[in-house]
């Protein structure tokens, strides 16, 4: 098959909502739809162009893009882009562009890509030296952002332990800004394994703790932030549980100097692994 016939063709009739291919494609907006077919959605212009980067990388596949007219027209390169890598392109009305997306302002342009997880003895290369493990964060969108910083502070990989959202979320693609195509992440049920496997591959495991008797300052000058470390992150209204705390090397705290009572997820990650990664390359 050629990548004209690939191509959307004029002329032909765009699919709607009641197509088979996108009836398929809208069952991937719930994690067990993800699950059973291995794979996701990722919506928009960033997302469909690191996820052709990342297939053409051999790590992963896109197996289809949607795309309406007015989007295929507003990204012809792009568009261009997936039909040279081989990718079948379907145009689709809006309606069915609204089905498939979980935004208040759908931008026309879905992408069908095969999971980004991969076994935890593989996102744990040898000689990783900063993980974050997210355990039992429930919020999409901080989660995406975790991984979007995690990947901004040059980490080896995410982990995603426990009754932790689900990486493949939507909301949590888009809070990623494509980060999930960047660096190894792994999902893994029980937190146990995640941590021994992380202990396994050297790392240090601290506790992001708002309420640690020491906090990451005294740490760092002290030269324990230098050292592999496996930050582990917890629920955005709990945090860790006193259990899992108590099992891990270290519990630290972020200051505070002001007047706030704490730090959102996303933020308080952001602190720990940027004074890691700056610790390690000091």
């Amino acid at each position: 098959m050629s990548a004209n016939d690939r191509a959307p063709r004029p002329g032909d009739a765009p699919f709607t909502e009641r197509t088979p291919r996108v009836v398929a494609a809208k069952h991937l907006t719930r994690r067990s739809g993800r699950d059973r077919a291995s794979r996701f959605l990722a919506e928009g212009a960033q997302a469909v162009r690191e996820a052709l980067a990342w297939a053409a990388t051999d790590r992963g596949h896109v197996h289809e893009l949607f795309v309406t007219a007015d989007a295929a027209t507003r990204n012809r390169s792009l568009v261009h882009a997936a039909v040279d890598a081989g990718v079948p392109v379907s145009t689709v009305t809006d309606k069915a562009a609204a089905g498939l997306s979980e935004t208040v302002t759908p931008q026309g342009l879905v992408a069908v890509c095969s999971l980004v997880d991969v076994p935890l003895s593989a996102a744990l290369a040898p000689g990783a030296r900063l993980v974050a493990v997210l355990h039992g964060v429930a919020d999409p969108g901080n989660a995406g952002t975790v991984v979007r910083v995690a990947d901004a502070a040059g980490a080896d990989a995410v982990i995603f332990a426990g009754d932790t959202v689900d990486p493949h979320n939507g909301k949590c693609v888009r809070a990623s800004t494509g980060s999930v195509f960047h660096l190894p992440i792994a999902r893994v049920r029980d937190a146990g394994e995640a941590f021994a496997a992380c202990r396994a591959a050297g790392l240090r495991l601290v506790a992001a703790d708002g309420y640690a008797p020491e906090d990451l300052v005294t740490a760092d000058l002290r030269g324990d932030l230098a050292v592999p470390t496996g930050w582990v992150f917890g629920s955005e209204a709990h945090g860790l549980p006193d259990e899992v705390v108590a099992g891990l090397d270290a519990s630290l705290k972020v200051p505070i100097y002001g007047g706030a009572e704490s730090l959102n997820l996303a933020t308080a990650a952001a602190v720990c692994l940027y004074a890691s990664a700056r610790a390690q390359r000091a």
